[in-house]
């Protein structure tokens, strides 16, 4: 009987023992599973997450580009206006005139003196000369003018060519006409010019 017994209980521990083993590799079928699951969820989140980081980088980086460009633009039309407010205007009488302006002090001397009006005489049968009131700065050199020439004439004169001369004068500016419009505009009697 105790034979028997001995050799039942073998049997159970036998039979336990392949049944643990059995489920065993189961379970660690099934770990190994849920791992590779896991590891291929992950893959794919940070596939997705990839995708979604590069648009998003894709995006910010036109975004910033746009910005750059509408800075861009807004710093150059800030310039042009500040060019434009920054040119002095002349007005022959009531027409407005294309001057191409020296950059010296004598310039920026009529800048701020402008708006100004300047009654102008004919002289000589080549020029209108006119007194802005007050002297200003100068540097004067011989110098031949020609039509369209704007000169400052002893510190608080400007004269206006339509013809030519030579004499010691401050370059001012030219205005960009042709002899005949210049004959037109000042060879016709007495004129009012106006800086602004």
């Amino acid at each position: 009987m105790k034979v028997i017994s001995a050799v039942l209980t073998i049997l159970i521990a036998v039979l336990t023992g392949c049944a643990s083993q059995s489920a065993a590799p189961a379970e660690v079928q099934a770990d190994t599973t849920h791992v590779e699951s896991a590891a291929e969820a992950e893959e794919t989140v940070t596939a997705s997450e990839a995708i979604t980081v590069s648009e998003v980088t894709a995006t910010a980086a036109e975004a910033m580009t746009d910005i750059t460009a509408a800075s861009e633009e807004n710093n150059t039309a800030d310039e042009e206006d500040n060019e434009m407010e920054d040119t002095m205007r002349l007005l022959i009488g009531e027409t407005e005139v294309p001057v191409t302006w020296e950059e010296n002090a004598s310039v920026e001397a009529l800048k701020e003196l402008s708006p100004i009006t300047i009654q102008m005489s004919m002289y000589g049968g080549f020029e209108q000369v006119g007194s802005i009131g007050q002297s200003i700065v100068r540097n004067d050199k011989q110098t031949k003018t020609s039509y369209g020439d704007i000169v400052l004439y002893s510190g608080d004169q400007i004269v206006v060519f339509y013809g030519s001369n030579s004499w010691s004068y401050t370059r001012l500016g030219h205005i960009d006409l042709t002899q005949q419009e210049m004959k037109d505009l000042l060879g016709g009697g007495d004129v009012s010019i106006t800086l602004q």
